[in-house]
């Protein structure tokens, strides 16, 4: 059975943490009504989104954490 090649499982895991972050962000933005776009959003002045998007970039900070491991 061949091994998995790390460098290719890290560049996966860096590029997972680093859109979970920018979704994080996004969420965070439009919960708190900063980011209004798209204006027919659900999402826009909700803050329970932002801390979902807080959440989420938590763990996308974990995961790019984890990508850089040895």
């Amino acid at each position: 059975m061949k091994r998995p090649n790390v460098k290719v499982w890290r560049s996966v895991l860096l590029a997972i943490g680093v859109i979970a972050i920018i979704i994080g962000a996004i969420w965070i933005g439009q919960g708190f009504g900063v980011f209004r776009y798209p204006a027919s959003s659900f999402m826009i002045g909700q803050p329970e989104w932002a801390y979902y998007g807080f959440g989420l970039a938590i763990v996308g900070a974990a995961v790019v954490g984890v990508s850089r491991f040895r």
